[in-house]
């Protein structure tokens, strides 16, 4: 059994910073990309950043250039760091790792931009 833990989320003011921290615990034997998706209320879950179990990293065009996406292999875990915070990247945001050649979500970690 895997299990993905979530921290880090909060309220933050627009321009703020908040990081999200993501620990994969369990039966791992090998961990393949890890990532960070949301789910705004009324839409869809989008893709935010990917980090490849090499470091190869890609990003949403509507993320680039404000957060950055890392991972510490030796302990299985996946940060996301989020510099100049719009009111729109207001979500719930959900790690994801594939682990063992299925793929993992954690439970969601409320992200709040509002002043």
């Amino acid at each position: 059994q895997v299990q993905l833990v979530e921290s880090g989320g909060g309220l933050v003011q627009p321009g703020g910073s908040l990081r999200l921290s993501c620990a994969a615990s369990g039966s791992i034997s090998n961990t393949y990309a890890m990532g960070w998706f949301r789910q705004a209320p009324g839409k869809q879950r989008e893709f935010v950043a990917r980090v490849s179990s090499g470091g190869a990293t890609n990003y949403a065009d509507s993320v680039k250039d404000r957060f950055t996406i890392s991972r510490d292999n030796a302990k299985n875990t996946v940060n996301l760091q989020m510099n100049s915070l719009k009111p729109e990247d207001t979500a719930v945001y959900y790690c994801y790792a594939n682990i063992n050649f299925s793929n993992y979500w954690g439970q969601g970690t409320q992200v709040t931009v509002s002043s």
